[in-house]
C-alpha cells in the first residue's frame, strides 16, 4: 500500500525557516520522482520543488530559498524552506511517482500525502 505522511508545518515569522518531512512507505522503490506541492486558500495546488534521479527542479518562486533533498536509506524526502514570506502560506504536500523525470503537473503524480499546514506572519 503506497502511503506518504508529512509533518513539519507550523507558524513562522517572516525570514524564518521550517523543514518539512515526507515519509514514503509501501514500495518505495517505485517512487523515482518525488516532489513537493502546496495549494493556497482559494488557489490551484502548484509545483514547489522535485527531485527525479538526483536532478532537482524548483519553481521561480522558491529558488535560492527551498532545498529539496531525499534519504533514500530512510524513504524520506525533505523540504528545506528559509527566508520564508508570507506569500508562502499554504497547505504543503508531498507526491510521488513511479516514472523519472521532472513534472510540474499534479496530475502526473497518482500518490498524495494528507498535506501539512504553513503559515508565514508578515
Amino acid at each position: 500500500q503506497v502511503q506518504l505522511v508529512e509533518s513539519g508545518g507550523g507558524l513562522v515569522e517572516a525570514g524564518g525557516s521550517l523543514r518539512l518531512s515526507c515519509a514514503a512507505s509501501g514500495r518505495t522503490f517505485n517512487y523515482r520522482t518525488m516532489a513537493w506541492f502546496r495549494q493556497g486558500v482559494g488557489k490551484e495546488r502548484e509545483f514547489v520543488a522535485a527531485w527525479s534521479a538526483g536532478n532537482t527542479y524548483y519553481a521561480n518562486s522558491v529558488k535560492g530559498r527551498f532545498t529539496i533533498s531525499r534519504d533514500n536509506a530512510t524513504h524520506m524526502v525533505y523540504l528545506q524552506m528559509n527566508s520564508l514570506k508570507p506569500e508562502d502560506t499554504a497547505v504543503y504536500y508531498c507526491g510521488a511517482r513511479t516514472m523519472l523525470g521532472f513534472s510540474r503537473l499534479k496530475d502526473d503524480y497518482p500518490y498524495w500525502g494528507q498535506g501539512t499546514q504553513v503559515t508565514v506572519s508578515s
